[in-house]
């Protein structure tokens, strides 16, 4: 009797474990839908108010060897030149941003910035005359996390999401080199480069038994 009750206690714990981890990870997974629903609210609304200003709120963009083209580096991921083209980053963005979050949701918030310095500071550099602007150096700076992350960390995890993202997503790597008019492949290429340091960065060490 006594050995059936404490078995049946260990079944009632079990279960109440598992509930708290289902409830863990919907609060988890409704954190990232906030955090990821928010930037996009936020480049939609900015999309439409730039529209409605006949485009005036591109100048905040990145404009290379200029000083004042120095805010562009805040600025530029949230702002684009068409509906058409924030379209064109709004899926790789909430899906590879969503990837970026699934280790720790903090991971998003640290790559985020490192790819907006390097990649901003980059353009700034060496970028074409003209203004750049669009969240697609964001969008190369968590491809390149994802990708260099599984050869940072080197476990299985790590590896196998990089795998899925190159699946998905390696095909875009073409992107950082000029072959396209009017794209600002210096911002996918700074912002590549961005994301391979902060996954170098947030490299999580082996723990040794």
């Amino acid at each position: 009797m006594c050995h059936s009750k404490g078995r049946a206690m260990s079944n009632q714990e079990t279960r109440a474990i598992a509930r708290q981890e289902t409830k863990a990870l919907v609060r988890e997974l409704k954190t990232h839908g906030t955090i990821l629903g928010g930037f996009v609210t936020l480049i939609w609304a900015l999309e439409i108010v730039d529209f409605a200003l006949g485009g005036a709120l591109n100048v905040y963009g990145i404009f290379p060897r200029h000083l004042i083209g120095l805010r562009g580096i805040l600025f530029a991921p949230f702002l684009h030149g068409s509906f058409a083209h924030l379209i064109a980053n709004t899926i790789p963005f909430l899906t590879l941003g969503w990837f970026v979050m699934l280790k720790e949701t903090r991971d998003f918030f640290v790559v985020t910035a490192i790819t907006m310095l390097v990649s901003g500071l980059g353009v700034w550099l060496f970028g074409s005359s003209g203004v750049h602007i669009g969240a697609s150096g964001l969008i190369f700076g968590y491809l390149g996390f994802l990708l260099a992350r599984g050869y940072f960390e080197r476990n299985i995890p790590s590896i196998f999401l990089s795998l899925i993202v190159g699946v998905l997503y390696g095909g875009g790597i073409w992107g950082i080199f000029p072959n396209q008019p009017g794209i600002s492949w210096e911002g996918h290429l700074f912002g590549f480069i961005g994301g391979i340091l902060a996954a170098r960065l947030l490299a999580r060490p082996k723990k040794v038994s």
